[in-house]
């Protein structure tokens, strides 16, 4: 390996490490939905990784078509722009969906206290909450369309930095150079995205929540929607 690629791919490294680092949409969704959903940490890592490669990879195969058809480096950075943007309205149109979807469930599922008379005059009380079986269909759909939706907001969002990268393997002719610098780039945004949603995940684990658990839908909404907001209006 020449010296060249060597800072090549430190630079990839180090660029896939602070972009994701950053970048709260990278990370925030799956963190939220796998409270609010009750995801396994082996399905959470799943639909992290899947939406992680089609991530890269769109841009990865953008970046390449662009340059076997000899599109200009600003022309390629300017498509992406436009693939961020939306993204970025996407991800913030599927948050503020399920933020008011999330309201509704909790005004739906609020407790509530029944007081019960018995025949010798006794009294007790017992708290519950209703949930129909209407409302599990739909929490079905919902629960079913909810990693596909992720899934497609994440091949939309472009790798911004990935095109201007892989410009000098591609200027040399070396094929090596660009599997190379993609591929760390690549695994350092995927380690980078999984290690932070495990961590964060396994943390908030540990914060008692009861008093709000009915809230966490509208709450994973509402901070899908922010990382959305975060990345249209302030370019993280």
């Amino acid at each position: 390996m020449t010296s060249s690629l060597w800072l090549l791919c430190v630079t990839a490294a180090s660029i896939g490490f602070l972009h994701t680092l950053f970048g709260p949409d990278h990370y925030l969704p799956f963190i939220v939905m796998k409270k609010a959903r009750n995801w396994s940490f082996a399905k959470t890592l799943s639909i992290t990784i899947a939406c992680g490669l089609g991530h890269v990879l769109s841009s990865v195969v953008l970046g390449l078509i662009g340059i076997a058809a000899g599109i200009a480096l600003m022309k390629l950075e300017v498509f992406e722009s436009f693939r961020g943007n939306i993204a970025a309205w996407a991800l913030i149109g599927f948050g503020f969906a399920y933020f008011l979807w999330g309201v509704r469930m909790a005004i739906r599922n609020k407790p509530h206290t029944h007081i019960h008379v018995h025949d010798d005059e006794k009294k007790h009380s017992h708290h519950h909450s209703h949930v129909d079986v209407h409302s599990h269909v739909h929490e079905d759909k919902v629960k079913s369309i909810t990693p596909w939706i992720l899934f497609v907001v994440f091949v939309l969002g472009p790798c911004e930095p990935l095109i201007p990268i892989l410009m000098y393997p591609a200027a040399k002719g070396s094929l090596m150079g660009l599997i190379l610098v993609t591929s760390v780039f690549g695994i350092v945004t995927l380690a980078t995205m999984t290690g932070i949603v495990v961590i964060v995940s396994f943390g908030i684990n540990l914060v008692p929540i009861k008093k709000i658990e009915r809230y966490t839908h509208a709450l994973a909404g509402a901070a899908i929607c922010l990382s959305g907001m975060a990345i249209q209006f302030l370019g993280l």
